[in-house]
């Protein structure tokens, strides 16, 4: 036989054997089949979440879920563990190997596990001893998988309710809203989930513009550790506002902002969202006292915006703030006084009609109570709800939802979870006004023993921005009205697979 002839029989062979296994493999719906993408559920997961508190007082609880998909399997895993404590740009390593070799092993030790969908679990850690925690969920526990830690003192700088949703990691990070001024002390805490070191870069921006600061180039952040890094270090010069810019030239970090107030409490400064023409901070409590307003145009055009506050009966602007004109690279603050005025409230922040579509980054902090019973916290610029979002956490009492529909009105379904002692889920839909902001009656599992869930996902209509707050008052909180807000956004749940189909062709070449 002709060698030419064989040449020809094993192509045919190998065309026939790659059509047969593209036939079994092919799917009889999806992507492939009908040459469209589609959504699918995400099948990896990381969560990173600060390390809580230096406050020897402190007391921090943490709580994480994944909520029930249409998974079908039933295998999966999702965890945090804690991360290693260095200091700026310096590991805590330790000269004895063995010592090295049993901390690996207590730090892979599961601090907090979800076993099943639907299901919360807590868990609790008090004094300054709580740790940093590096998560990882896998298989059918990945899709939403969602962590909070919360934390309260009564005593010392930045006593109050802590709140921080754990965050996955990311390469930029912008702040809006920090300060260096002498009552406060801003910490920024970078947490690395990697088993390399992230290199990262600090850019401080103030009111003339950026601030020099050497110090914060190429800060070490060592493998699966936490760096916490005093922003008042970082420049000679005292800032009132200050807006701060996180970079990761090497590696990937989670990034936030535990601000430390010595008159007014704290709480987390979590990222604003990335740079947009139009941002909304959304919840802003009725009984607020102080709403200060912090914004940055981090291009090189400035701009200018419309300052609406969105109501539950629509949207009105600030007297005297109906517009904010933003330089390029200076940070701009605006007190806002008690905006809501009994009303809740969210901000909305859209260009002129003149002055281009200019990316800003924002945030807001807010002060409830008086005189020495005052309590901070801060909203940044949150994304959009999606298709779904989820916070854990959330108690029988003290727990309030906000929707905000900022352009077309929007309808929302809320599900509160099974508690982490046990109880049964409930549902309710909302329907939210087209400019209003609706403080939601949050539904309560029936029979709820311990913490729940809520996850918000998008019905119909346009985007719904949300966030939630968490109070404590009474004895626990020494007679001092606690509060922290977190912005919910889409849980990550799904990812878009795009169209694929087997080509025949490439065996031709």
């Amino acid at each position: 036989m002709k060698r030419t002839t064989l040449s020809l029989i094993a192509a045919g062979a190998a065309l026939a054997a790659v059509t047969s296994v593209a036939a079994v493999a092919a799917p009889e719906e999806g992507p492939a089949a009908t040459g469209k993408a589609a959504q699918q559920p995400v099948e990896r997961t990381s969560l990173l979440c600060p390390a809580p508190s230096s406050s020897e007082l402190a007391e921090t609880t943490y709580t994480a879920y994944t909520p029930k998909t249409e998974v079908s399997s039933d295998s999966g895993t999702a965890a945090l563990v804690p991360a290693a404590r260095s200091l700026a740009g310096k590991d805590d390593k330790k000269d004895d190997k063995g010592d090295k070799g049993d901390k690996k092993g207590e730090e892979e030790k599961p601090f907090l596990a979800v076993k099943k969908q639907g299901a919360p679990v807590t868990a609790e850690e008090n004094g300054s001893g709580a740790p940093a925690l590096i998560g990882l969920a896998e298989g059918s526990l990945a899709p939403g998988w969602s962590a909070q830690q919360t934390t309260h003192f009564t005593a010392g700088a930045g006593r109050g309710l802590h709140g921080a949703a754990c965050s996955a990691p990311d390469t930029d990070f912008w702040f809006p809203g920090a300060s260096t001024v002498e009552d406060r002390s801003d910490y920024l805490h970078l947490t690395n989930p990697d088993d390399a070191a992230a290199v990262v870069d600090i850019e401080l921006y103030g009111k003339d513009g950026a601030l020099d600061s050497e110090v914060g180039e190429g800060i070490q952040v060592p493998p699966r550790s936490s760096v916490p890094v005093l922003l008042s270090t970082l420049t000679g010069k005292p800032q009132t506002n200050l807006t701060v810019h996180v970079t990761a030239r090497s590696g990937r970090v989670a990034a936030a902002v535990q601000a430390l107030d010595q008159k007014v409490g704290g709480d987390w400064l979590t990222p604003s969202a990335e740079p947009s023409a139009s941002v909304v901070l959304p919840g802003i409590p009725k009984d607020a006292t102080a709403v200060r307003l912090v914004a940055f145009a981090p291009g090189s055009a400035d701009a200018d915006l419309k300052v609406s506050l969105a109501g539950p009966n629509g949207s009105l602007s600030p007297a005297g703030n109906e517009t904010l004109h933003l330089k390029s690279g200076m940070t701009t603050a605006v007190d806002l006084a008690d905006v809501t005025r009994g009303e809740p409230g969210s901000l909305v922040l859209t260009p002129t009609g003149d002055s281009g579509e200019t990316p800003v980054v924002a945030a807001v902090r807010v002060i409830r109570g008086k005189g020495a019973d005052q309590e901070s916290a801060f909203i940044p610029a949150a994304r959009p709800v999606g298709d779904r979002a989820t916070v854990t956490g959330n108690g029988a009492k003290g727990t309030y939802l906000s929707l905000t529909a900022p352009g077309k009105a929007a309808k929302v379904r809320v599900t509160a979870s099974a508690g982490t002692g046990g109880g049964t889920a409930a549902t309710k839909t909302y329907s939210v006004g087209a400019g209003r902001t609706l403080a939601a009656d949050v539904p309560l599992p029936d029979s709820l023993k311990g913490t729940y869930a809520l996850t918000v996902e998008t019905v119909s209509g346009g985007p719904v921005h949300a966030s939630r707050t968490l109070t404590l008052s009474g004895a626990a909180a020494d007679g001092i009205s606690m509060f922290t807000v977190q912005n919910l956004t889409d849980d990550r749940g799904t990812v878009t697979v795009p169209a694929a189909r087997p080509e025949m062709g490439v065996l031709l070449d």
